[in-house]
């Protein structure tokens, strides 16, 4: 037996603005530095991704990632220290919720 849980975080009127689509986008972005490779490797349209990041960045008044549009370098998109701690909060409440999911795990299966 399992306890299953999902996690997101919303803005003050309830409004989802990151979960663990935009979570699992970010750690691409960080990995490929580029929105570009990120979103085919996941099998996700460039539009989406873009607006995945767009709206994040809306709600949340920073920007959390970083494009650089061509240039000698061939461009590319980085997490700003923003992003970056946008994914160390997801995965510190991951954590948190992983605790509990086991310790209500094994509460139930006692009884």
């Amino acid at each position: 037996m399992k306890v299953n849980y999902k996690i997101w975080f919303e803005d003050d009127d309830g409004k989802k603005f990151f979960g663990k689509g935009a979570y699992v986008l970010l750690k691409e972005i960080k990995n490929t530095n580029s929105l570009n490779k990120a979103s085919k490797n996941l099998n996700m349209s460039y539009s989406k991704a873009f607006n995945i990041i767009k709206s994040s960045e809306k709600t949340l008044g920073i920007k959390i990632v970083s494009t650089e549009i061509g240039g000698a370098n061939g461009g590319g998109s980085t997490l700003t220290e923003e992003g970056l701690q946008l994914i160390r909060e997801y995965e510190r409440s991951m954590s948190v919720f992983d605790k509990v999911s086991e310790d209500l795990k094994k509460e139930i299966t006692r009884n």
